[in-house]
């Protein structure tokens, strides 16, 4: 029982360890770089002027053309990173509750189905298309989130969030350490993975992020970037994650054990997890809906990002080019899925976010600089 309960806790730390407070300061870095350089210097939105105290007016040669380039790939195959991933979900999902054979044929047909309705949100501009299905995305996300605490193990998930706080604290400088780890695959295969995956949408993220920040200070910008998402994940991780290892222990023949422990098999986890809850066909539906939505919302609005980049910071570039990229990201999805699957998706997140590091590392030295140049 005392490994059973230390393996537990890891576990969640782990988790939210790659979830937590790590991705939400990458995305803090760009926001505010953007925020700043923009909003106060009066700078066109995009990564280029974040790099304004280092290169000077070479900004708008070729360093910021650099710059600009490659946060465009990071942010393309990141999309298409994701797309990817959400296509083999959706398909496992579909297969669970209506049978629909697992195959690339069917994956690729998701990722067209996705891009299509992406299109239609680009089509439809930021407040008629994004926001309206970014709305309903929270509305389902909270509500499946509410059903699982409420027909899981709810006493256990409440005492749950707070040791998994707890843990999360206690492990969380044992976990960056890159050196000294007995487990040097689970380092390579999933936090450096995560790393660079969080890095590739870090341009897409940041700049969301810095367009609604106007007017914040930075004291409000760090505890509403930081500190509100990392709670709001570790919720999420505790309901979700906490109902399956429950079910994976306690529940004889359990799904989650036969999906996860038995045969692995992580896209048809949240499924498995769901099936024996109340109204799994129902759960499990919504569930689809959600991570296509989900995956939807972070084409379009990934489409208008790349965009404004592209178009030099402008945000009412014309609808055309928006339609390309969107259109592109599919295209390199389906590509990626077909070239080499999983391996491939998780390759071009590495290889994209790996050069962008280098970006963020530079973005943090012009941001202290920035924040120094500013009337006291």
């Amino acid at each position: 029982p005392e490994n059973v309960a230390a393996a537990k806790a890891m576990g969640m730390a782990a988790t939210i360890f790659h979830w937590g407070l790590h991705p939400w300061a990458i995305y803090a870095v760009v926001a505010l770089a953007l925020a700043l350089f923009s909003f106060n210097k009066g700078l066109p939105l995009t990564m280029r002027s974040v790099f304004y105290p280092i290169f000077g007016e070479r900004t708008w040669g070729w360093p910021g053309h650099v710059v600009d380039i490659l946060a465009v790939f990071a942010t393309l195959f990141g999309l298409a990173t994701s797309l990817g991933f959400g296509a083999q979900q959706a398909n496992a999902g579909l297969n669970f509750v209506f049978g629909i054979p697992v195959s690339v044929t069917a994956q690729v047909i998701l990722i067209i189905g996705i891009t299509a309705v992406a299109l239609i949100s680009v089509l439809r501009g930021l407040d008629g298309g994004v926001k309206v299905l970014s709305e309903i995305n929270m509305l389902i996300a909270a509500l499946l989130l509410v059903f699982v605490i409420a027909a899981g193990p709810t006493s256990a998930l409440i005492s749950g969030f707070f040791s998994n706080i707890a843990s999360y604290a206690k492990e969380i400088v044992p976990l960056s350490m890159p050196f000294g780890r007995e487990d040097d695959g689970f380092r390579q295969g999933w936090t450096a993975f995560y790393w660079a995956w969080w890095i590739s949408w870090s341009p897409f993220v940041g700049m969301f992020i810095a367009r609604v920040s106007r007017g914040r200070t930075v004291r409000e910008f760090v505890i509403c970037v930081l500190i509100i998402p990392t709670i709001v994940s570790v919720l999420w991780m505790t309901a979700f994650g906490g109902t399956a290892i429950e079910q994976a222990l306690t529940l004889e023949g359990s799904k989650v054990h036969e999906y996860v422990i038995a045969s692995y098999s992580p896209e048809l986890s949240l499924f498995g997890m769901l099936a024996d809850l109340p109204m799994a066909s129902i759960t499990s539906f919504i569930a689809i809906v959600l991570v296509i939505v989900f995956f939807v919302t972070s084409s379009d609005s990934g489409s208008l990002v790349i965009d404004t980049i592209t178009a030099g910071g402008k945000v009412d570039a014309p609808v055309s080019q928006r339609v390309f990229w969107c259109t592109f990201e599919g295209l390199v999805a389906i590509a990626l899925l077909l070239g080499g699957g999983l391996g491939a998706l998780q390759a071009m997140a590495v290889s994209t976010g790996f050069p962008f590091t280098i970006v963020l590392l530079l973005a943090c030295y012009t941001i202290i600089k920035g924040l120094l140049d500013e009337p006291r």
